[in-house]
């Protein structure tokens, strides 16, 4: 689904470690990792604060904080967390090492400095291994860095709190889309990199879904919303945001997945009687207008009182193949409109 007109708010900027230190949550958020992440990082490979404060509250200063940047800079790029940490407290050492370094005194009493190592790892990179985002939520930026990390702990908690932060059609359009198309582009421009890190996302954002949307909702004969891949379409997770969308509002939906072959379709519409089906195609080269003709044409009940259901084209493989007299809405949030007022009718 297309994305919707972006929401005109937007965060301010960052927060800067103050006198007292930032707290852990507010470090997470500078980074956009998840807090749990920061205390793994604190506890596992000491990357925790240099100074301890009285209290329970642990307080990070602009040194600490810039310790955890070049953690995920460097995990981003791949690196293992373990390698990275060990590069990052070597760099802290090194920095130390120089800083105490006495002054130079007369000539012939202080060894000539040695040259540095050779650096064993990539130079510092912008944390996000070079993925477009463009003007975007901070969210998205956390969202792909732990994605890149294959991070599944950070994922899942990143997921979810967009979601419960932004509600889910715009966790939808505004987060989780954004950094879904960073991450295809990514790989389209990589060969075959970063396709793990496409399917680790896209398994993760179902999972979210799945967790954030209520039971199902029981349905009566002509209140049913059906939802499908059209034949040899396999893009389920759009049609998967709408089912969790609907859910959400109360409104009783029918999920079949991906590429649903036609007798099947056929068969389900004919044995749930939906007030309405809608259609997923990614591709043009799925996209049917003579089978979204044949659904709409669809009839049942008793005579006199026969019912057809409103028909919905989604998805980008419709564009330029309009079917006359069915709607096709151009986002989410569009989407879940029209459905809203075909089921309450």
């Amino acid at each position: 689904m297309g994305v919707h007109e972006r929401d005109s708010r937007r965060r301010g900027p960052e927060s800067a470690p103050t006198d007292a230190g930032l707290t852990t949550g507010e470090v997470a958020r500078r980074l956009g990792v998840a807090p749990t992440t920061v205390r793994t990082w604190d506890r596992r490979y000491g990357l925790g604060p240099d100074a301890h404060t009285g209290g329970r509250h642990r307080r990070w200063t602009a040194t600490d904080v810039a310790r955890l940047e070049r953690m995920c800079a460097l995990t981003a790029t791949g690196i293992p967390p373990a390698e990275a940490a060990r590069t990052v407290l070597g760099e802290a050492t090194q920095e130390a090492g120089s800083a105490a370094e006495p002054e130079a005194g007369p000539v012939g009493l202080t060894a000539p400095a040695s040259p540095p190592p050779p650096p064993s790892v990539p130079a510092r990179s912008r944390a996000g291994s070079g993925l477009r985002l463009g003007d975007v939520r901070q969210e998205c930026k956390g969202i792909a860095r732990a994605a890149l990390r294959l991070d599944a702990a950070a994922l899942d908690e990143l997921l979810e709190a967009a979601i419960a932060e932004h509600g889910l059609v715009a966790a939808w359009t505004e987060v989780i889309m954004p950094t879904l198309q960073a991450v295809g582009r990514k790989w389209e421009s990589s060969g075959e990199k970063y396709v793990e890190v496409e399917h680790f996302l896209s398994w993760h954002v179902s999972g979210a879904l799945r967790r954030g949307a209520p039971p199902a909702a029981a349905d009566g004969p002509g209140a049913t919303t059906v939802l499908a891949c059209v034949p040899g379409e396999n893009h389920t997770l759009p049609l998967e945001v709408l089912a969790a969308a609907l859910a959400e509002r109360g409104l009783p939906v029918r999920m079949f997945g991906g590429a649903l072959p036609v007798e099947s379709l056929v068969t389900a519409v004919r044995r749930t009687g939906p007030a309405a089906v809608a259609l997923w195609a990614q591709s043009r080269t799925t996209a049917s207008r003579p089978l979204a003709q044949h659904v709409a044409a669809m009839e049942w009940g008793v005579r006199g009182a026969r019912r057809k259901p409103v028909v919905l084209t989604i998805g980008p493989g419709w564009s330029g193949r309009t079917v006359t007299g069915l709607p096709r809405p151009r986002g989410l949030a569009e989407a879940v409109a029209v459905l809203e007022s075909v089921v309450s009718r």
